[in-house]
């Protein structure tokens, strides 16, 4: 489709009302955009900075084309849109994004094939409609291995782990419950890094800085900027991403989480739109990757980007937040970030804190100062 051209003052309808949707919100306010957002929750992160909010669920195909009746453009901030809205929405031509990416990253299986398809390393898989196949597919792999469905999954959800023999009986169980499985060789990977990036409507990428990213229990807790990889694995790295965009002929912002064993780099998964482990670039860099999709969908030409701090991003993860809002020299020393999400959970994302340093060594200093868990620890004992 032919990117439109969308000036301030117009409309950018968000399909999905969280913390991405409403950074993106916010960025887009302040180059001068309205904004529409679709969002069944009544009161989220992106309805709070929102100037419309059509309260109804994303598979509500009148809301969806509501939105795009009050909308100049519509981005989607999460994958979980439904496709056949998301076609018609870009046969509109409302949608820049496009569905195409959208549906790759709605499957595994899918998005197995595009990496492969665009001549990326992956770890060796297989695909598993069958326990009684689970056996057979596992001897080849070996032990350990990861069972993932082909939809729905994030943050480690919709995984299983099969460490030896004795798990094949709970895979099977899994691959029982959820047919069309990917079954994984278990990678003995030594650090995680990703790859966001944002492609014009042109065809210019624009990459940023390349962050390290440290998980507890899947999810991402930090992300420290620039990564302490070598030059090979950098360069592989922004190869590997570029021949993705090359492929997948995306517009707006776009990130690829990937493996890096030994000096090789393997790619694990892929996200059609701004991600968690891009956050740094809101102070880290000179353009946020927020602003730089914002960019893409209304046509504008990208900046490039420059990074003048190393940072180090940290996840405020469940009632971390309430324990943080009362440390005030979180405040005077880092950026923080509070989504306003209503109900604090065990495990969800409720903010982020972002801190600063010429030097990725003074950077590590202050996160290390800022010592998230200890201070829980500290507080709850």
């Amino acid at each position: 489709m032919n990117n439109p051209n969308i000036n301030p003052g117009q409309t950018i309808g968000i399909l999905g009302g969280g913390q991405l949707g409403k950074m993106m919100a916010l960025s887009a306010k302040e180059m001068g955009y309205r904004i529409a957002v679709l969002d069944p929750a009544p009161y989220g992160p992106c309805a709070q900075v929102a100037d419309q909010h059509i309260q109804a669920s994303f598979d509500d195909r009148k809301a969806v084309l509501q939105l795009a009746e009050v909308s100049d453009v519509i981005t989607y901030e999460f994958e979980n849109v439904d496709l056949t809205l998301a076609e018609e929405l870009e046969a509109k031509g409302k949608l820049p994004q496009g569905a195409n990416a959208l549906r790759i990253t709605q499957d595994r299986i899918e998005e197995k094939r595009a990496m492969e398809e665009a001549g990326v390393p992956v770890a060796p898989y297989r695909v598993v409609q069958h326990p009684e196949e689970l056996d057979h597919v596992v001897e080849e792999l070996g032990f350990p291995c990861v069972i993932k469905t082909t939809r729905g999954g994030y943050d480690g959800k919709g995984q299983l782990k099969l460490s030896s023999s004795q798990d094949l009986e709970q895979g099977r169980a899994f691959v029982n419950v959820h047919p069309f499985c990917v079954v994984e060789a278990w990678l003995p990977f030594d650090q995680e890094v990703s790859v966001v990036m944002t492609r014009g409507g042109d065809g210019e990428l624009e990459l940023f800085p390349v962050p390290e990213n440290e998980h507890e229990h899947h999810i991402l807790k930090r992300s420290i900027v620039p990564a302490r990889i070598s030059e090979t694995l950098l360069e592989k790295a922004q190869n590997a991403a570029r021949y993705i965009a090359d492929h997948l002929q995306f517009i707006g912002t776009f990130a690829v989480e990937m493996f890096v064993v030994g000096e090789e780099i393997y790619v694990n998964e892929m996200a059609p739109r701004p991600h968690n482990s891009g956050h740094f670039t809101i102070e880290g860099c000179n353009v946020s990757q927020f602003d730089q999709h914002i960019r893409a969908i209304c046509g504008l030409p990208l900046l490039k980007i420059n990074r003048p701090y190393a940072s180090v991003m940290t996840n405020l993860l469940g009632d971390e937040v309430n324990k943080v809002i009362q440390e005030k020299r979180y405040f005077q020393d880092a950026h923080v970030h509070l989504y306003g999400k209503d109900k604090v959970t065990e495990k969800r994302k409720m903010g982020h804190i972002t801190v600063l340093g010429t030097s990725l060594d003074e950077a590590l200093e202050k996160a290390e100062v800022f010592n998230f868990s200890e201070v829980l620890i500290n507080q709850k004992g």
